[in-house]
């Protein structure tokens, strides 16, 4: 290598901020487990309080439970702030996917209700969504197809 490229590499692996990989790894991890634990905390307390319920309907209750802190806490930016923190931590994916909705509906509301809030609304869980429902389209129709084969 000539000496030009080594003074160029040296000058790049001084100025290149250090990787914080564990760092992020660790924070990602304890705040995603702590929102799976508050989840399971949500649970536990339906079940206490509303024993008669079926399984069905208290983990519906966790969910929208879920949503509706994750857009509460969007709406006053706290989310955000998480998210800045952890990272892949903060997108669990219920709190994950109510917060991509609601972020966009937020930052678009002064433009009114149809171009702002309806127009942005799912810029970006639509792809999501679309996704899903497209590949959840093709499965079904592979298994259909090849249903016979496999019995």
């Amino acid at each position: 290598m000539n000496e030009p490229n080594k003074e160029y590499i040296e000058l790049v692996k001084k100025k290149m901020p250090k990787s914080k990989h564990l760092l992020t790894m660790f924070r990602a991890f304890w705040v995603g487990g702590l929102i799976c634990c508050i989840g399971q905390g949500i649970t536990d307390l339906y079940k206490h309080f509303f024993s008669e319920l079926p399984e069905e309907e208290i983990a519906t209750l966790t969910t929208i439970t879920l949503i509706c802190i994750t857009v509460i806490l969007t709406g006053f930016g706290i989310y955000d702030k998480i998210g800045a923190y952890a990272g892949a931590g903060s997108i669990v994916p219920i709190t994950g996917f109510a917060n991509s909705v609601a972020s966009p509906a937020i930052e678009h509301k002064r433009e009114g209700v149809v171009l702002g809030l309806c127009a942005n609304i799912f810029t970006v869980a639509g792809p999501v969504i679309v996704f899903g429902i497209s590949s959840s389209i093709a499965v079904g129709i592979i298994v259909l197809i090849f249903k016979g084969a496999f019995i």
